[in-house]
């Protein structure tokens, strides 16, 4: 698929020369630093170091003074509590977090994740009458119940108060709850907009521990929890959350909980064999994209195929055999999990393929009724690499036609679905991923008006995938110490995505080869300088580029865009291009 190259504009010469000055770095890093915000000293200080002690104050979020009055009420009255989570990652993380926490000073409390199948999304009826059932008077919700308006009503009704920690946008009503936490409410003054679920969650015992002077390390604890949560739900790793992310992936790398150590393990990561300046428990460093493709994905998949009870439980372990069990019994069930997206998505594609009508909207809304509702989610997503539309994957499920939706670059799909609002029962989400359920008699329409939006919104552009670059380099500005300072730019994610670079006029040294597993060599391994320049060669990785390894052979030049990477083999390690796209020169 052809992709467009779109190199940032560059920033103030004089402010890039001033800063490098001062921290004496090259001025390509350091214009890499001012594309993200930074251009003091004392910015680039936070960024390379930041530190705890830069959190906003949890009581700058409208409405925290009444969540934690209610919830210290709730344990001097020895009130029954449960904590209600989305059956996510990012809910699964935050119900352990909060959990965990209230446990420390108040014994009656439980939680409660709903069915995937059975209940749905967000605060269910079926969940309050439990909780009715258990006695509870008080529900904590995390990462839902921003729009649940009706199940609010109802559970006071039942004599229960909620309080309502979310993260997701607002409808034009707020929930009558005794509190609602939620930083993207118009009337909300909290300084940073784009925490996590779970990071709503963790401002909330931020507050209960300043309140009940519980030492803060009590709510650090749960950093490597946060880590996963901001991680998995593709919030920016900006502000807070940069803060926050790295202190929970240096937690996760040198002391993670049993939960999180069982996943890795499960997952192949090796335990390391030396300790010594490096506390790293595994002998690979473990990073925010290990825990988008290798934690995440096991998360999610006992609520995905069986019950995400189970997460939560793995999550709040102490104890390494039982954690051991349950990592084992959840890595099962995303094998499960992997073979049902990877025949659904096949399905979805040959649909696609056979039929001139689909290929030439500019949407994709796939519906078929035994689709398994676990992982419609990954296959919306896996036809996005494969068609790059936006795109909507559809099952029937407990009456309702329910689906969920994923976006490319600078389309708005929860507008988009907000404009069809009037034939949904219920949607909600973010810019880039929804979800959304309707009577079966409402589908057409849905498609048309659907398609419609996007016919106005969608430029042909925008349809074009499009590559970021940073900056331009020569391989002679690539050394161990420009590594080893682009590192600590980490952790990556939106807002603050791994460099990108591209150097011009590239021929390979004779090196170009095809590898592969199991003899499906479809990427292209390759040594390459500029081409009339000299220098040393530097060797490159281009994965499932195979196709461009006669017109490299043959010595034509080329351009590359590449992230620059570490890699290690036989006990060495040495820098090396990891190739985003190559572009023919000539």
């Amino acid at each position: 698929m052809e992709k467009r190259w779109i190199i940032k504009e560059k920033p103030d010469n004089q402010v890039v020369d001033a800063l490098a000055k001062e921290l004496n770095i090259s001025p390509k890093l350091v214009g890499l630093l001012v594309q993200r915000g930074v251009k003091t000293f004392e910015e680039a200080r936070s960024f390379f170091r930041p530190k705890l002690e830069e959190l906003h104050d949890p009581f700058l979020m409208k409405d925290m003074d009444k969540a934690v009055d209610r919830i210290l009420k709730a344990a001097r009255e020895n009130e029954n509590i449960m904590v209600y989570g989305d059956y996510d990652v990012d809910g699964t993380t935050a119900v352990s977090l909060v959990y965990s926490f209230l446990k420390i000073f108040h014994k009656k409390v439980e939680f409660y994740i709903p069915d995937r199948y059975a209940e749905g999304y967000g605060i269910s009826y079926k969940g309050i009458d439990t909780a009715a059932e258990h006695h509870v008077s008080l529900i904590i919700a995390l990462d839902c119940g921003i729009k649940a308006i009706d199940k609010v009503r109802y559970a006071t009704e039942k004599g229960i108060d909620f309080i309502i920690g979310d993260h997701h946008r607002p409808g034009d009503k707020i929930p009558e709850a005794v509190a609602v936490l939620d930083p993207k409410r118009n009337d909300c003054p909290y300084p940073y907009k784009e925490l996590s679920g779970a990071g709503v969650g963790f401002k909330l015992t931020q507050a209960l521990a300043i309140s009940k002077k519980i030492p803060m390390k009590k709510v650090y604890a749960a950093l490597d929890l946060l880590a996963v949560s901001i991680a998995a739900d593709i919030v920016p790793i900006t502000g807070e959350n940069r803060i926050l992310a790295f202190y929970g992936l240096k937690q996760i790398n040198e002391q993670p909980r049993p939960g999180l150590a069982s996943i890795l393990r499960t997952s192949g990561f090796e335990p390391k064999k030396e300790v010594g300046k490096d506390k790293r428990v595994f002998s690979r460093e473990i990073t925010i994209n290990d825990l988008v493709f290798v934690v995440g994905p096991r998360i999610n998949a006992a609520g995905r195929i069986k019950d995400a009870t189970d997460s939560v439980r793995l999550l709040i372990s102490n104890n390494d055999d039982y954690a051991g069990k349950l990592g084992d019994a959840i890595n099962i069930l995303n094998n499960t999990r992997r073979d049902l997206d990877s025949g659904i998505t096949q399905e979805a594609i040959d649909m696609i393929s056979n039929s001139d009508e689909l290929q030439q909207k500019k949407t994709t809304v796939l519906y078929k009724p035994d689709w398994h509702k676990g992982v419609i989610g990954i296959v919306a997503s896996r036809l996005i690499e494969h068609f790059y539309k936006p795109t909507i994957v559809l099952t029937f499920s407990d009456g309702l036609i329910t689906g969920s939706a994923r976006s490319i670059k600078g389309f708005d799909i929860y507008d988009a679905i907000d404009a069809c609002s009037d034939l949904l029962e219920h949607f909600g989400g973010h810019m880039y991923a929804a979800g959304l359920a309707m009577k079966p008699e409402n589908l057409n329409a849905f498609l048309t008006r659907f398609e419609d939006y996007a016919q106005e919104n969608l430029t042909d552009e925008m349809m074009l995938p499009e590559i970021e670059i940073d900056e331009k380099l020569f391989f002679s500005d690539i050394n161990s110490k420009f590594y080893r300072i682009l590192k600590q730019f980490a952790p990556f994610g939106p807002g603050n995505m791994a460099p990108l670079f591209m150097s011009e006029n590239v021929i390979d040294t004779g090196y170009a080869k095809l590898v592969g597993k199991n003899g499906d060599q479809r990427h292209l391994k390759l040594e390459v300088v500029h081409k009339n320049h000299s220098g040393n060669p530097i060797k490159a990785i281009a994965f499932n580029m195979g196709h461009f390894w006669e017109p490299v052979h043959e010595g034509r030049s080329f351009s590359l865009c590449y992230h620059i990477d570490e890699n290690t083999w036989l006990g060495n390690t040495s820098i090396q291009l990891r190739v985003k796209d190559i572009r023919m020169e000539e």
